[in-house]
């Protein structure tokens, strides 16, 4: 009788088991049955093959081939587009260092007027320089060219009687080949081959001239109307870039010319001290030389050693060196960074890469707007990457009020602490007996 209750009893538990089991069961049943498994699709199938860390390093290699393809491709339209870019280009950078006199003169005159006295001023003011200079230099010239080439073959001489030897064949390679290099289609006459190649450098002159005039009446406009194209959430970013642009570009042509002007007036004004010949012309030099950064003033300034060492001596060569140097020295340490600010904060290797890329590219004028070009490319990075000055500072702000906030919480967190822990020093303490209780 014992035997089967406990068999009775089994075999119902079992039964009340089965019977809790087989919901779970269905469930999962008509769970496959509601969502069958299918297969993944083509595209999530890519995406699972992308998804690992060679896939990701892969698709990283595939955009950065893809960005440089693309910009080989607008390089090289911009380089068969020379007679329209190469003007567009000067246009934009003289009008961004005129536009502070724009600003100064629409506060008295209307947009039209205030850019048609800039343009009419800085025409008459530059070119009535440039003339005069131009005719006291150009009777000196001829005799410039002499002094030059005969303080070459001096240098050469020199160069060859050192107390150790030279061959003189590598000296004569040397310099011919900087004599080449200068007189090539790539510097020099040729400078402007690309204008030269799509029209003349009159049309380049006119086309200029032209767009210059128009930046300085409506380059606020243009500016506005291809923001209003732009989606919302990148126009701040926009609109930062280009005010960037206009304070490096300007700031770099107006700091240039100052630094320029100071250069070739000092160096002229040692070259008259020490009475070496073609002073005037040799500074004019210097200061066309000083807009071509690291390179151009310096190359100028040889030029007027070796005038001094033919026509004064290896003595005064030597002091006009020393003076070059000076002049130089102070321009680079006191001067421009005053005058420059953070218009050209680049570092100078990167500014004798980009002067090569320049020259190649562009001869002359590609030596002239590559620097400023690469420091707005890089202003402009900075700006989109969130490492510009304006970023950086509100960066800063927040992080301040991070932690002030912070440390309020930690004391007001210390205060709790304080007071919970008084609390329950009170609570712990015995409770007073009254004295009547007592007795």
């Amino acid at each position: 009788m014992g035997f089967s209750l406990w068999g009775h009893s089994r075999s119902a538990r079992e039964k009340q088991q089965r019977a809790q089991v087989a919901p779970t069961a269905l469930s999962a049943t008509a769970i496959e049955d509601a969502f069958p498994a299918t297969k993944p699709t083509r595209g999530e199938r890519i995406q699972s093959m992308w998804a690992d860390p060679m896939g990701r390093i892969s698709t990283r290699a595939l955009q950065l081939l893809i960005i440089v393809l693309m910009t080989t491709g607008v390089v090289i339209a911009l380089l068969n587009l020379t007679l329209v870019v190469l003007p567009t280009l000067i246009g934009l950078i003289v009008a961004c260092a005129l536009w502070p006199l724009v600003r100064l003169c629409r506060k008295a005159m209307n947009a039209t007027l205030a850019a048609t006295t800039v343009f009419v001023g800085s025409l008459l003011v530059l070119g009535g320089i440039g003339t005069a200079l131009f005719y006291s230099v150009r009777a000196e010239w001829p005799q410039l060219v002499e002094k030059g080439t005969a303080g070459v073959q001096e240098l050469q001489y020199l160069l060859s009687h050192l107390p150790f030897e030279i061959p003189q064949e590598q000296i004569d390679n040397a310099f011919t080949s900087i004599k080449d290099f200068f007189l090539s289609a790539q510097f020099g006459a040729g400078a402007l081959n690309g204008l030269s190649a799509a029209g003349n450098f009159v049309t380049g002159l006119a086309l200029f001239l032209v767009i210059l005039f128009f930046f300085l009446k409506d380059g606020d406009k243009m500016w506005e109307f291809f923001l209003s194209w732009l989606p919302r959430n990148v126009r701040g970013r926009w609109h930062r870039s280009g005010l960037k642009t206009v304070s490096v570009f300007g700031g770099y042509m107006r700091g240039t010319a100052t630094v320029a002007a100071v250069d070739a007036i000092g160096i002229a004004l040692a070259l008259m001290i020490l009475q070496v010949p073609l002073a005037l012309p040799l500074g004019v030099l210097v200061f066309v030389g000083a807009f071509i950064p690291m390179v151009g003033a310096t190359i100028a300034g040889i030029l007027a050693v070796l005038v001094a060492l033919v026509a004064n001596g290896p003595m005064v060569a030597l002091i006009v060196l020393a003076a070059v140097i000076l002049v130089q020295q102070l321009e680079g340490n006191f001067l421009q960074p005053v005058v420059m600010g953070n218009a050209l904060s680049l570092h100078p290797l990167i500014i004798l890469v980009a002067l090569t890329g320049g020259t190649v590219l562009g001869g002359l004028v590609g030596a002239v707007i590559s620097v400023p070009l690469t420091a707005v490319a890089w202003a402009v990075i900075k700006i989109w990457s969130g490492r510009d000055e304006e970023n950086v500072a509100q960066r800063k702000v927040e992080e301040a009020q991070a932690e002030i906030e912070a440390e309020k919480g930690r004391e007001l967190g210390t205060d709790h602490e304080s007071h919970d822990r008084h609390d329950s020093e009170t609570s712990d303490a015995p409770e007073a007996t009254p004295i009547s209780e007592a007795k």
